[in-house]
């Protein structure tokens, strides 16, 4: 892909998805998104001061895409149901895209409780969990736990299913696994009494 005036930073964020879809972080370098582009490395730094600073651009990149495919799971469903799609979007990106996954999950600097407050897939679950409160099915005080309780099944499923003993299975056995580790979370989400 060479550049050819327009905006220079979408071309080396669209260069960064490229690199980082098979390899994760560590295949983004200035060097080689310059190179993809067509540009030297100095017109990389008018736009992004570090490699830090493009990696986090693609993070921000590969978060809204995954976001998008979580919502587009959800479709008009019941509350739980949202908060299962949610879920399992979040696997079957992981799974589907193991280097981007890595990327907006450990590549790109600041993993703060904080700085997670603004990713779109934590959005996609705060959306999910908050419409489960405000129609009742789910108790106001559990709320902030439930949160981190889901996204740490979720999070937790996708490393060991990317990089630890779930690695080995065949996709459907576990992909069956995955709805299980997702409906016994949900299930145990404390219901207004």
């Amino acid at each position: 892909m060479a550049y050819h005036h327009g905006d220079l930073a979408a071309a080396l964020v669209e260069a960064g998805l490229d690199l980082t879809r098979s390899g994760g972080p560590e295949a983004l370098t200035i060097r080689e998104v310059t190179r993809r582009v067509g540009v030297t490395p100095n017109a990389a730094y008018r736009h992004f001061p570090d490699r830090q600073a493009l990696l986090r651009a693609v993070s921000a990149a590969i978060e809204a895409a995954m976001a998008t495919g979580m919502a587009a799971e959800r479709g008009l469903v019941a509350p739980r149901e949202s908060l299962r799609a949610v879920g399992l979007g979040y696997i079957g990106f992981a799974l589907a895209e193991p280097g981007w996954f890595a990327v907006a999950f450990f590549g790109a600097g600041d993993t703060s409780p904080e700085s997670v407050l603004d990713s779109p897939a934590y959005l996609a679950l705060a959306d999910a969990l908050d419409m489960m409160v405000h129609i009742g099915d789910l108790a106001p005080a559990a709320r902030r736990s439930a949160t981190w309780s889901c996204w740490s099944t979720v999070h937790g499923f996708a490393e060991l299913a990317l990089r630890g003993p779930l690695r080995h299975l065949d996709r459907a056995e576990l992909w069956k696994l995955a709805e299980q580790a997702v409906d016994t979370i949900i299930a145990g989400l404390p219901r207004v009494v």
